[in-house]
């Protein structure tokens, strides 16, 4: 059986999308318009002699995870939170709020649009986006009686029935991600894991639509149901991961977990992934049956892949198979390379698998 760990590591580098704190030309993106942010409140309660309501800003998404893959298609997007501190309920209709950011912010660039979720402010090159900002509208838990975040939901042309404050908790999920494994070692192959699979279907799903799984998705099913999987140095008492046997116990784990449901009047086979916090929703609810049954196909060819990239007994065989469902960052080593033998690690144990 091949080894490839060390070119599992090399793409992983190569995936990798740092933290929102190492990469300048983000960082500068989001400073810009929270500094416009900034200044176009004031100008728009200036307006009624009026102050704009504080608020407080935080990073979400994978960013604040630590589980960003660098885009295939060089558009990049980056998540922020906005938490006014403002009770809900003084403010039945969340568009109303989410319109003072819009207003805020129009102008900033060509195109900025009031999403279901959030506030979309896109960077475009050549008529191509290459960034796009989420800002998230939150009412703050310290400013509402119940003492729970909301976030805000609807468009401007949204009827009154899909304008609602939905309850949610995005730090404690982000805290949940961020210290699931004590372990820095564990903690960082559940990392890789997650990067490996959000980047696998970056390859081979369409980003129209729902038709792919998205990350957040492939997150807390990573969460729920991710392993890691090592050998331990009987001597040195170093660890030794493998994670292409991680990320096939983890696809085996997530297959097993389909279920049959009932759902748009058909009992269908469906993985129901659920956020720990609230709102607790499925996260692949939106996907159709047909984008589901897809989902599942093609997690049953990467486990085959995997398992037939096992049996290799040549590095450069086997990652010839990986590449195949990765994409061309993932190495094939050259004949040169292989050759070179490595001293066998000396194994006493088996871990968590």
């Amino acid at each position: 059986m091949a080894n490839v760990q060390y070119q599992m590591i090399n793409f992983h580098e190569a995936i990798k999308l740092k933290r929102f704190d190492e990469n300048e030309v983000l960082r500068e993106k989001r400073d810009r318009i929270l500094a416009r942010l900034d200044s176009g409140l004031i100008k728009i309660f200036e307006i009624e002699g009026l102050k704009p309501p504080k608020y407080e800003i935080f990073d979400q998404g994978s960013y604040a995870m630590g589980t960003g893959t660098k885009p295939v298609d060089g558009h990049y997007d980056i998540d922020t939170g906005i938490r006014f501190k403002i009770c809900y309920l003084d403010y039945p209709d969340p568009v109303k709020v989410k319109t003072w950011v819009y207003l805020a912010l129009n102008g900033h660039t060509q195109r900025v649009e009031i999403r279901r979720p959030c506030v979309t402010v896109f960077y475009q090159q050549e008529g191509e986006p290459i960034y796009h900002v989420d800002l998230a509208v939150y009412s703050d838990q310290d400013c509402n009686p119940d003492g729970k975040m909301y976030l805000a939901k609807g468009k401007l042309n949204s009827a009154i029935e899909h304008r609602f404050w939905q309850e949610s908790d995005p730090q404690t999920f982000i805290h949940l991600i961020k210290n699931h494994f004590l372990d820095r070692e564990d903690d960082k192959q559940f990392r890789r894991i997650i990067r490996y699979l959000k980047r696998w279907k970056d390859v081979k799903f369409s980003s129209d639509g729902n038709a792919a799984p998205i990350g957040i998705g492939i997150t807390v099913a990573a969460y729920h149901w991710f392993n890691p999987v090592y050998t331990r140095d009987s001597f040195t008492n170093i660890k030794n991961y493998n994670d292409l046997e991680a990320l096939r116990c983890f696809v085996n784990a997530m297959l097993a977990k389909f279920q049959n449901v009932y759902f748009n009047s058909n009992i269908v086979q469906r993985l129901i992934v659920e956020l720990p916090v609230s709102p607790h929703n499925d996260l692949f609810e939106k996907m159709t049956d047909n984008q589901m049954a897809d989902f599942q196909e093609k997690l049953e060819i990467l486990l085959e892949a995997i398992g037939e990239a096992q049996q290799k007994a040549d590095p450069v065989e086997a990652c010839k198979i990986l590449q195949k469902q990765f994409g061309d960052d993932f190495p094939i080593p050259s004949r040169e390379d292989t050759a070179q033998k490595r001293p066998p690690a000396i194994i006493s144990s088996s871990a968590s698998a």
